[in-house]
């Protein structure tokens, strides 16, 4: 067989082949996200309406509420256990201290490519009224984060399956760490048009 007969060979070939290797290929996310319709969103240290939540992790919660909403992709419960899908928020701090009521040393990077712009919430964490009570400490990373996990049959949250850290990554309008999740979900597990309905 000559060489020209070989190329000609693979390249009659070479469809198959790339077919089968995108076959073989896994998806980049699980299949829970393809399958999930309810989703509940929430901070690490705890529900949107705990008194004792962090306030810029409150207002992380709402943004990322409405961006779900906008999305129509999953539909938002009230109801935790309910959920398919958890949305985990933390927004970045390096320190952090409350006493009866809030004295913190937040390092949240004010401006930056997010801060500053119009149709946000504005620079820096804006609180909510009234104090909160407790005491208590932190030390973390100053990168906001977002994590997606689902519930053991123990009714705990497993280990996420997708986790991700942005500096200013939940500042809205552009809530970074969700555009990147989105983005993700989209591509692996594109919504198929419906079809015209058949013809009586």
């Amino acid at each position: 067989m000559n060489r020209f007969k070989v190329i000609i060979l693979f390249l009659l070939l070479l469809p198959t082949l790339t077919a089968a290797q995108k076959k073989g290929k896994k998806p980049s996310l699980p299949a829970a996200f393809n399958h999930a319709r309810y989703v509940y969103v929430e901070a690490v240290d705890g529900e949107e309406f705990n008194p004792n939540l962090y306030p810029a992790d409150r207002i992380a919660i709402a943004d990322l509420k409405d961006a779900i909403h906008a999305w129509g992709r999953y539909t938002l419960t009230f109801e935790r256990e309910k959920a398919d899908l958890v949305f985990v928020v933390r927004k970045g701090r390096l320190a952090s201290t409350r006493a009866g009521g809030d004295i913190n040393d937040d390092q949240y990077p004010l401006g930056g490519p997010l801060g500053g712009q119009q149709g946000g919430r504005g620079p820096g964490p804006q609180r909510a009224g009234g104090p909160s009570r407790g005491v208590g400490g932190e030390v973390g990373l100053d990168d906001d984060l977002l994590k997606v996990c689902q519930f053991n049959r123990d009714g705990k949250l497993s280990g996420p399956l997708w986790i991700h850290s942005f500096a200013n990554g939940l500042n809205a309008p552009r809530l970074i760490l969700f555009a990147q999740l989105k983005d993700e979900v989209e591509k692996t597990y594109p919504i198929v048009p419906a079809g015209p309905p058949a013809k009586p």
